[in-house]
């Protein structure tokens, strides 16, 4: 329900007072939990589900699998400039309202994907979908969190949190059997369904249950340059390989427009009465280097998690389903431990605990370094479960350190903010990754080549043998090419996960700057606010692992 505008205020009309619901009962209480969990869950599947799908989405529409990241990076970009819209959206349209539209947007920019004709055409409708979906996750906590009374928010959150950290193991599974049996734009059309109940529900049940409309100003030119800057870079980071980087001029334009509106975006946030990023956040010790470790260790966490199905199914002759099989246990390990580390936040450092997570990533990252062309299935799942621990103790510590000591009233915006560095880490990585796995691959290739150059009897012979064996001389040179560029991506991919668990212990560093977060009495938001209370660490934490 609206209020009443009675006054203007400086900020706006300023409105009557709001008197939250009572806690819904019953089946309301029920369909409630599960239409909020199936929003989520929708939104959180689809950031994963098209990880294995990359090499049959790119080979369908005609372009290499690089290219074919874009449908994640642009996603996730998208994804992040809407995150700090949240708040001012809500404001001015409903937590309810806001929430609803959310969800059939959502839906139909998935058919849009679907029917995609080209990949040009896919990644406009990912950022479609990406722009939509920023603020389901945080509204579906928002209308979960007024569903239920104060004494039993844990239990709701444990709810919600299942789901987020459900929906990356049910992910790769399901995207990888879909493309193998059905086909890629099926990864998309399965949103419809359940997308459209998710959206009945939440209106039946929540249209009375509507927060304040206000209409508050907003930053129209920041939002401009954030979107310019961030669009720019990348931009460039997708499209610098292909354009041989600087030696194009798209990519120098590109580079100086993103530097420029970088730079006038950090002078307009700093000096705007209401800006659509509360940059001022940043000056705090905890905040920033909280949010600069979590950022980091995720957008490497997310590259190379990118790199693993790519180099499976075009070096290793995994099916998407296999592929899916080989990514899907990370979360089991983190669905176990998350509850722990929730209930340890008070007792042990939460710095502590994100060391052990990031000394956890960087021996999974030296395990896959060991990776060869002969590696099995079994020994690829290892790092992979090993994984999901580092996860559990790696988003909810991290969130924690950056949002301690922020009054209540700082605590959404912060998120917001932190969410956005996060979203945009990953997608930067992305690119970064699959960049860098070429260059190193072509390195490589032209290290296994040189003996055959140099030796040309024996690369004689070995082409005599092939053609022993009933194949062509051009076929003999085909398989050649195909065997020494196996090898090279191995060794490129391996180089990845070995230069990046080094990263992840210099990350260390970062973590233990900010001081240590003040105890707090409840890790739910029934603790009492104030400067040291919780900050309910746990459910941003959750959708964070999740995406």
């Amino acid at each position: 329900m609206s209020d009443t505008l009675t006054s203007n205020g400086p900020n706006g009309p300023k409105p009557a007072a709001y008197t939250p619901p009572e806690p819904l009962t019953g089946l309301a209480l029920v369909l409630g939990t599960l239409c909020l969990s199936l929003a989520t869950f929708m939104n959180v599947l689809d950031s994963s589900i098209a990880n294995v799908s990359i090499p049959g989405i790119s080979g369908d529409l005609g372009v290499s699998p690089s290219q074919g990241t874009w449908v994640i990076t642009s996603f996730g970009v998208a994804n992040a400039i809407s995150v700090p819209l949240t708040g001012w959206l809500t404001q001015r349209f409903g937590a309810v309202s806001l929430f609803t539209w959310s969800i059939v947007l959502f839906v139909l920019a998935s058919i849009l994907c679907g029917l995609a004709p080209s990949i040009e055409w896919l990644v406009a409708f990912r950022v479609l979908q990406g722009l939509v979906a920023g603020p389901m996750i945080p509204l579906s906590q928002t209308l979960l969190m007024s569903s239920y009374p104060k004494s039993r928010a844990g239990t709701a959150l444990a709810l919600w949190g299942m789901t987020t950290l459900v929906a990356p193991v049910v992910g790769p599974l399901l995207g990888g059997w879909i493309t193998d049996n059905i086909s890629w734009p099926w990864i998309f059309y399965i949103n419809a369904p359940v997308g459209v109940v998710a959206a009945m529900l939440t209106w039946v049940i929540y249209k009375k249950r509507e927060t304040p409309i206000r209409k508050l100003p907003i930053d129209s030119v920041g939002l401009a340059l954030l979107v310019v800057w961030v669009g720019s870079l990348q931009l460039m980071l997708d499209k610098g390989k292909e354009l041989d980087w600087f030696a194009s001029n798209t990519i120098v334009i590109l580079a100086v427009v993103a530097a420029i509106s970088f730079a006038v975006f950090l002078v307009w946030e700093f000096t705007d009465a209401h800006p659509v990023v509360d940059l001022r956040l940043f000056l705090g010790k905890n905040f920033f280097f909280g949010c600069l470790s979590l950022s980091l260790a995720y957008g490497i966490f997310f590259g190379n998690n990118v790199i693993l199905p790519l180099w499976l199914q075009q070096w290793m002759g995994y099916t998407a389903t296999s592929a899916g099989i080989a990514l899907a246990p990370v979360g089991a390990l983190a669905i176990l431990l998350t509850p722990i580390v929730g209930k340890k936040l008070n007792v042990w450092d939460p710095r502590l605990m994100a060391t052990g997570a990031f000394m956890t990533f960087a021996v999974v990252l030296w395990m896959r370094a060991s990776f060869t062309t002969q590696t099995d299935l079994g020994f690829i799942l290892i790092p992979t479960i090993l994984q999901g621990a580092a996860l559990a103790f790696f988003f909810i510590p991290l969130t924690t350190v950056s949002l301690a000591g922020l009054g209540p009233e700082r605590i959404p915006a912060a998120a917001g903010l932190s969410n956005f560095v996060r979203i945009t880490a990953g997608a930067m990585g992305t690119s970064i990754a699959t960049t860098v796995w070429d260059q190193r691959a072509s390195l490589h290739h032209a290290h296994f080549t040189e003996p055959l150059v140099q030796d040309q009897g024996a690369f004689g012979a070995f082409v005599a043998a092939m053609n022993q064996a009933g194949l062509s001389t051009e076929q003999a040179w085909i398989q050649v090419n195909r065997m020494i560029d196996q090898q090279a991506f191995t060794r490129a991919a391996d180089d990845i996960f070995y230069a990046s668990g080094w990263f992840f212990v210099i990350l260390i560093a970062i973590i233990w700057i900010p001081d240590r977060p003040a105890k707090f009495k409840h890790s739910g938001p029934s603790s009492k606010s104030g400067p040291n209370a919780s900050v309910n660490p746990g459910s941003s934490a959750a959708a964070s692992a999740a995406h």
